[in-house]
């Protein structure tokens, strides 16, 4: 008997250096048990050492490669990541329109944390396009998941406090997200507290701080939830699917950063 496997779908930018984007994303996919498919939206120069440059891809072109996965295989949860331009932005919104039962799990890098480039080139998300994106993107997103700088661009006001956080969480999901995960890996102290809103209940994921300096880590995270979704036992994701998917993505990423890998380059990578 044929195996029936479940796949997980990232559409997303292509790291050279592997750390970050797509390459991660398949990573994270195979750990969660997903088959990992891909399309590239954007292309980048960049490595352990930093992003230096960024082309997006034309917005048909994202949107053919997407859709031919989408329609020939059995696609459990779509992550989506950097997309470039607004272009992009608004092309994956109506693909996920058009596939409504499929899980999408939204995060929004914006700007590289190690940039080597200057003001556009090191964008992962053109300034006009974060419009687009809070219209059009998240209120197809089953989750949204910002750091501390991409939740204020998205909700417009601060993000520096965990009850920041909870206010923000809950600004994205009133904006159309079914739920938001706010991390708080940049803030300090002994804890790294994310925040988690689905409709209004907020639930703190707390996890002993370890040392900076891994690359991709907000991408593997969220590329994590999104192959847990794939691989659901059941055809709907509920609250409690959704949590527990989250709780388990935290726990195997918290695992990885222990033991992130020195690949060469001033930042380690996470492998599973």
């Amino acid at each position: 008997m044929k195996k029936r496997t479940s796949c997980a779908l990232a559409i997303g930018g292509l790291d050279p250096g592997g750390g970050a984007g797509i390459a991660a994303d398949l990573r994270a996919f195979a750990a969660a048990g997903a088959f990992g498919c891909a399309a590239v939206a954007l292309v980048t120069v960049q490595s352990t050492a930093g992003l230096r440059g960024v082309k997006p891809l034309p917005a048909w072109e994202v949107a053919a490669q997407a859709g031919e996965v989408l329609r020939h295989q059995r696609v459990g949860a779509v992550k989506i990541g950097a997309l470039g331009s607004e272009g992009n932005v608004r092309a994956v919104a109506t693909l996920l329109a058009r596939h409504p039962h499929v899980p999408a799990v939204v995060d929004t890098p914006m700007a590289a944390t190690r940039a080597r480039g200057r003001g556009a080139h090191a964008r992962l998300l053109a300034t006009r396009a974060v419009t687009a994106l809070r219209e059009t993107l998240l209120p197809r997103a089953t989750l949204v998941t910002a750091n501390a700088d991409e939740a204020e661009a998205l909700v417009g006001q601060r993000v520096t406090t965990v009850g920041e956080a909870h206010d923000a969480a809950l600004a994205l999901v009133a904006a159309g997200a079914r739920a938001a995960l706010v991390k708080g890996g940049h803030w300090g102290g002994p804890s790294a507290i994310d925040v988690l809103a689905i409709g209004s209940d907020v639930t703190e994921l707390r996890a002993k701080r370890l040392p900076d300096g891994a690359h991709g880590t907000g991408c593997t995270l969220a590329s994590l939830v999104a192959g847990r979704l794939a691989v659901r036992t059941g055809p709907r994701v509920d609250a409690d699917t959704l949590v527990a998917a989250v709780r388990w993505a935290k726990r195997v990423h918290h695992a990885a950063l222990a033991r992130a890998l020195d690949v060469g380059g001033p930042a380690r990578v996470l492998a599973f």
